[in-house]
């Protein structure tokens, strides 16, 4: 049977229409321009968003801009080894990070590698830096609390597993403060903390680390860290690393916090990126996709149903603000990404209170959903009354006039004030805070001069503790005020201070 010459045309012309030369293109590019952290790289056809790129030299970078014939990449690592004309291969991998238990105690940069001096970390699992986030069917209402031990949060501004809870204000004002706090309280809790470290000094990680190992709280807890002297790259992905590290136990039925200090940092080095890579520049220079950057990161915060095991991830984000402006570009959206803020004002924190809580513009969108009902008990009118003490306070400043019932509210508002104070790495059970305000709501403290508060307090929780234990731990294990256990509160409360007095 002889071959037709209209099918040897057939099949010469689909061989040519299907003809496509291995130029190497799509797996191997080369370097056109580096510097500042960034570089453009011709080829590389097949590159995927967020890809890890291997440069020459063991240095990686992740495809940031795909554009029609060239890909502008991150670099995560020493970019002086990077020249012009250098081969860059595709990996096929989305940029991860090692994660499990192995990695407990531990301090490591946003691509997992130790930083601690400690040796391999020798991680089985590692998780995309980046995932979608649970969506609402996944997820379950917050309303199991995570104490910080910190009575005016506690009780004024609760946090929820799972809630999303900015800390904002100036710098030095104590915003790492509250959150290291946070952490310490959770000692013994069953609740693994991640401190993401974005463009801190070394020095200032190293204290923080320091800290946490003299509380004995670093095996429980994973430092990521992004200093300032790092490259802005590592900078950027510092908080997706840690959120992805915290990933790992939420979604195996854990519960996590995680800290991000902090995300104005994170926007700067983001804005630098997009600058270098010719991203057009929007609002004080910021790229328009800076709100997606930090909201595509704190949806991931959630409290998961249980048919995915009920794990939580809480996240703490810090903002810091210049001169206490809350409506500026970054804080005003990160305060509309999150269920609520803690502000602290430089002026109460000079003024000697501390935690320098501003409890007008400080709010927990989940409230008394994340508190033990004793805790809603004491405490369910503080934010209020506290506010109105604040009013008065103001008020009475131009010396005017007062009644008897407004001069007793400025009597108990300024004691009150004074029990809501706390000493740093101090952090207090959830049944001691309730014994204290208990007190204080009572009148029990309306008697004593203001610098006797706090000798006060100590006394009668160490009495408590010593002639009262029952009624402390009733209220540890059923979370809840009884009647029954509000009498005996009330007549330890009154045997202690018939003596103090």
């Amino acid at each position: 049977m002889g071959i037709q010459a209209d099918e040897v045309t057939k099949i010469l012309k689909s061989r040519i229409e299907d003809f496509k030369p291995d130029t190497g293109l799509a797996q191997v590019g080369e370097v056109l321009k580096v510097g500042d952290g960034v570089a453009v790289i011709y080829g590389l056809k097949d590159a995927m968003a967020g890809e890890l790129l291997k440069f020459p030299n063991d240095i990686y970078g992740i495809a940031f801009n795909l554009e029609t014939d060239s890909v502008g990449a991150v670099l995560m690592g020493d970019t002086t080894k990077v020249k012009e004309g250098d081969p860059v291969h595709l990996t096929g991998r989305i940029a991860e990070i090692p994660t499990g238990k192995e990695l407990l105690g531990r301090v490591v940069n946003p691509l997992g590698q130790p930083l601690d001096g400690k040796g391999p970390l020798n991680a089985k699992n590692t998780r995309r830096l980046e995932i979608r986030a649970p969506g609402v069917i996944e997820r379950q209402p917050v309303k199991q609390p995570l104490h910080t031990g910190i009575k005016a949060i506690d009780c004024m501004i609760p946090i929820g597993r799972g809630q999303r809870e900015l800390i904002i204000g100036d710098r030095q004002t104590g915003k790492t403060a509250v959150a290291i706090d946070a952490i310490l309280n959770l000692k013994g809790k069953g609740v693994i903390c991640v401190y993401v470290a974005i463009g801190q000094k070394q020095s200032t990680v190293a204290q923080i680390i320091r800290t946490l190992e003299e509380h004995d709280a670093m095996s429980y807890c994973i430092i990521v860290s992004a200093t300032a002297s790092d490259p802005a790259p590592l900078q950027y992905i510092a908080p997706y690393a840690g959120c992805a590290v915290a990933e790992e136990f939420t979604y195996n039925g854990g519960h996590a916090l995680i800290v991000y200090d902090d995300l104005s940092k994170q926007a700067v080095a983001y804005r630098e990126l997009s600058l270098l890579l010719r991203r057009p520049p929007g609002r004080e220079a910021y790229p328009g996709d800076v709100f997606y950057l930090h909201s595509r990161l704190l949806e991931r915060a959630c409290k998961l149903n249980d048919k995915l095991g009920g794990g939580s991830l809480t996240a703490l984000p810090i903002i810091e603000t210049q001169a206490g402006d809350v409506t500026a570009y970054i804080p005003t959206n990160v305060i509309s990404i999150t269920d609520g803020q803690i502000f602290l004002e430089s002026n109460l924190f000079n003024s000697g209170i501390r935690p320098a809580i501003n409890v007008g513009i400080s709010v927990s969108r989940v409230g008394g959903n994340a508190q033990t009902k004793a805790t809603k008990k004491v405490a369910g009118k503080l934010k209020l009354d506290m506010a109105q003490y604040n009013e008065l306070a103001a008020f009475a400043q131009f010396g005017a006039e007062l009644d008897k019932a407004s001069m007793a509210q400025l009597n108990r508002g300024a004691r009150l004030v004074e029990l809501l104070k706390q000493p740093q790495y101090a952090p207090m059970e959830m049944e001691d805070q309730v014994a204290s305000i208990f007190a204080g709501n009572n009148g029990f403290l309306d008697p004593l001069p203001l610098d006797k508060v706090k000798a006060f307090e100590a006394g009668l929780l160490s009495h408590l503790k010593a002639k009262h234990p029952a009624v402390l731990k009733d209220i540890k294990d059923k979370g809840d005020l009884s009647d029954d256990t509000k009498t005996k509160l009330t007549e330890a409360c009154q045997e202690y201070a018939k003596n103090y007095y």
